[in-house]
């Protein structure tokens, strides 16, 4: 599986492991960018992540902010994106199983690394269970549609 990745400088250090993860994972890492700790606007960053998936390029994406909250708020202008904040575990889980997200966001202020490395492995493994969710994320679709993001 590819995976996109993305940061702003307040996910950086978290954003560098998330790429040495997602590859022992056996997957393909996709870092497009930031490069250092220094100040960078992070909607730049969360659209070329959501770009990749939206076009089919990558097949999920992973971005790292101080909080998660602006990457995803970026993330989901992009038609096609469903961008989850994922700062626990138990999201991680439920945004893929029930809301067939194809970005997770966290926050690389908010988590520690071992708890950020079990959210990212939950996201990566956890399937979409379709079936009841499959109806309610067509009808998330069908309000971006109508409102033609």
């Amino acid at each position: 599986m590819r995976v996109a990745i993305g940061c702003d400088h307040g996910g950086y250090d978290l954003k560098e492991q998330v790429k040495d993860w997602v590859n022992e994972s056996g997957h393909e890492a996709d870092d497009m960018g930031c490069d250092s700790t220094e100040p960078v606007d992070y909607p730049a960053y969360a659209v070329a992540v959501a770009r990749k998936v939206a076009s089919g390029a990558a097949d999920l994406g992973i971005l790292v902010c101080g909080t998660g909250l602006g990457m995803s708020m970026a993330a989901n202008k992009v038609s096609g994106i469903r961008a989850a904040v994922c700062n626990d575990i138990f999201c991680a889980e439920h945004a893929r199983a029930h809301n067939d997200a194809n970005i997770m966001t966290i926050g690389g202020r908010v988590v520690d690394d071992a708890q950020a490395r079990r959210i990212v492995e939950t996201f990566l493994n956890t399937k979409f269970e379709g079936g009841r969710h499959a109806r309610r994320v067509a009808q998330i679709m069908a309000i971006e549609n109508e409102w033609g993001k």
